[in-house]
Parts: C-alpha cells; structure tokens; sequence
C-alpha cells in the first residue's frame, strides 16, 4: 500500500508520455496550479464522464490559473484513442508502471463491488505554483466530482 500525500507535501516530480508520446514533466510546470487526477482506464464510463467533465471545465479552470493533467495506467495508444472519441483537449498521461499512481498514494488497495481488489484509487490533487500539495482527494467519485472540485477551489 502506497503512502497517501496530505496538503503541504512536496509533490512528486514525474515525466510520463503523453497520448502522442511526447512527455509531461511536473517539473516544467512549476509556477502554476497543476490539477493532477488519477483514473483506472481510458474509455470506461466512469473515466469517460470524469475527463469530459474536466473537458468542459477547462476553459474556467486555465482562466483560474490551473492546468489539468489526467494519469492512468493506460499506454498511450489508447490515451490517444480517448482523446480522439471524446474530444478530451488537455494531457492525458500514461504510467503503465504505476510508479507516479504509487508515488501519490493512488494505487493499492480499495474496496469494489464489496470486494478488497489492488488497483488504481480514483484520486485528485492540486499542486501549488511551489510543487506542494494544495489539496488531496482520495476514493473521488467519477461523476460530480470536478464540480466539487471547482467549489472546493472557490471557482
């Protein structure tokens, strides 16, 4: 079971691929707000509500000052595909070895259908123009929740 983060740790840098192979650091972001959320798999109903939602807020949310970044553990042929069929117009990151998912406390152990199963932990954080953590939401709900998310950040 990975560590989960709390609001004033220090981020964990990655540099994954993106859907067009080109890679993402958290490093090159540094000075803004990055909204970083974790999801279980590219074209599930669930993923799919929860990135067109963070599709249709990215207008507000860039002209609040936050970048959305989407981490799965998909490769990033299928990140494209998503892309693709729902028009998701923001990074979708591939972390086939759930390295960043475990690095964020967002990969181990949850509760499924009543069952104890290991897998992607549906998780959101914020992370400040200084690399830490600004919020940290774990077990989200697919649907709703980015706008939770925007009244949490008074947006």
């Amino acid at each position: 079971m990975s560590e989960r983060l709390s609001v004033g740790d220090v981020a964990p840098e990655f540099t994954l691929s993106d859907a067009n192979g080109n890679e993402v650091s958290l490093r090159d972001l540094r000075g803004k707000n990055v909204i970083v959320y974790f999801y279980p798999a590219a074209m599930t109903p669930g993923c799919t509500k929860q990135a067109c939602d963070f599709r249709d807020s990215l207008d507000s949310l860039a002209a609040a000052g936050y970048t959305v970044l989407g981490i799965s553990p998909d490769k990033p042929a299928k990140l494209q595909k998503f892309r693709e069929r729902d028009g998701v117009t923001f990074p979708l990151l591939s972390d086939p070895d759930k390295e960043v998912l475990t690095a964020y406390g967002a990969f181990g152990e949850k509760t499924m259908y009543g069952k104890k199963v290991t897998g992607v932990i549906r998780s959101t954080f914020v992370v400040d123009p200084d690399g830490k953590i600004a919020v940290a939401q774990y077990n989200v709900k697919a649907t709703g929740h980015v706008a939770k998310l925007r009244r949490d950040l008074g947006l």
